[in-house]
């Protein structure tokens, strides 16, 4: 158990020092060298749990999503607003959820599959909750809607990186939904609907750094090393 806890801690170390240095720097400029230097970790570390470059930087994309929590009761379109201030303070706070969002606007697609997925999934699933709620309008199509929203998520955090460093990220996702609401839903529901958010993104996401990551789940150190290591940048 003492080996497995080391390898969920070294692997939990290098996925956080490579999310700082493609923060840094994006994917082709990010040097294995460093990432080695800032997880503190040997070569042979890190190709025990990444056997590339393109494997952390694929890792560090699926984690996009679990950098929020998606409330299990109540308004499923409150719920869908809440997740975009959720990931609006990870993206101030957060260099894996920084990192993440830089790899997929780099265009970063790693075995051809693009990185919007997930976020499209999970956003057209809230819609189509609203939907069948009475929460949406009929004519919207919740998987159409998704795309134009996490698009809309997208360039509305480029501008805010750009000019203030993301300081006022979340008000600029409140304006985003003063201007969405009105298309999809009903006016009886807007009154109901705060597009600044109902939760404290802070706190919902400060209970979740106890919580089990993904590698915990994993069995560590239980495969045998690579007995290759592909060339660092």
């Amino acid at each position: 158990m003492a080996k497995q806890a080391r390898a969920v801690q070294t692997r939990r170390a290098i996925v956080e020092a490579a999310a700082s240095v493609f923060d840094d720097y994006g994917y082709e400029r990010a040097a294995l060298s460093e990432i080695l230097r800032r997880a503190e970790v040997t070569k042979g570390a890190l190709y025990f749990h990444f056997p590339s470059k393109e494997s952390l930087a694929q890792a560090i994309m699926d984690e996009q999503t679990t950098r929020v929590r998606v409330p299990e009761v109540g308004s499923r379109l409150q719920a869908l607003v809440d997740i975009t201030h959720q990931f609006a303070y990870s993206l101030a706070h957060d260099p894996l959820a920084r990192a993440g969002t830089r790899l997929s606007i780099e265009g970063v697609f790693l075995n051809g599959v693009h990185p919007w997925g997930e976020w499209f999934d999970m956003v057209a699933r809230l819609l189509t909750e609203a939907k069948e709620a009475g929460e949406v309008l009929p004519q919207v199509n919740p998987e159409e809607t998704a795309e134009f929203i996490v698009s809309a998520f997208t360039g509305v955090q480029l501008v805010s990186e750009a000019i203030t460093k993301r300081t006022d990220l979340r008000g600029r996702v409140a304006i985003l939904w003063h201007n969405i609401l009105p298309a999809i839903t009903y006016p009886g529901v807007i009154i109901r609907i705060k597009p600044d958010g109902a939760m404290d993104p802070s706190l919902v996401l400060r209970e979740d750094e106890t919580a089990e990551t993904p590698e915990t789940a994993e069995a560590g150190e239980t495969a045998e090393p690579l007995t290759t290591s592909p060339a660092a940048s």
